[in-house]
């Protein structure tokens, strides 16, 4: 969601609003939340090998009212799903969603024809602003991620985006 439907108002600070983005992007805090294995994958990214606090989102909060990133780390269970929903909605704007792992994204290996408890995909009943797929997607991915999200608050990137060179 982020801040694209905050309605402006009638004067814009343009230097301040640029300067208070950066300050979002640059003191994410996630909340708390890990359904499955790919929750795994998350805490290692907060420790000390990857050590996400270089770029200001190590402080997981255990509550929705003082977070404004959630991962949906795992496969959602439509059981669980109403609760989920729940903790977004008690989180303050602006807040964003990133979907992390095949599970979060589109039901995983557990999205078959005749399965009637997994909700296929995040996006079904949240505004996911971030994908990041993988089963469990490394640590790595999930940093690659949060650096895109920045890009995303603040339309500026910490580095150059490479390209892939084409083998052949």
């Amino acid at each position: 969601m982020g801040t694209e439907n905050i309605p402006s108002s009638l004067v814009q600070f343009a230097s301040a609003d640029k300067l208070i983005n950066l300050g979002r992007a640059n003191s994410l805090w996630p909340l708390t939340f890990g359904i499955a294995c790919c929750a795994i994958e998350m805490m290692c990214a907060g420790a000390a090998r990857f050590d996400l606090s270089r770029f200001g989102a190590e402080v997981f909060r255990p509550s929705p009212r003082q977070a404004d990133v959630m991962i949906v780390a795992g496969t959602i269970t439509k059981k669980m799903a109403p609760g989920i929903k729940t903790l977004y909605d008690q989180m303050p704007e602006p807040k964003w969603v990133i979907a992390m792992g095949n599970c979060a994204i589109s039901g995983g290996p557990f999205n078959f024809e005749g399965q009637y408890s997994i909700v296929e995909g995040a996006d079904q009943f949240l505004p996911v602003d971030i994908y990041i797929p993988g089963c469990p997607p490394r640590p790595e991915a999930l940093i690659e991620g949060i650096l895109q999200l920045e890009h995303k608050i603040t339309k500026w990137r910490r580095w150059p985006e490479i390209e892939a060179k084409r083998m052949g």
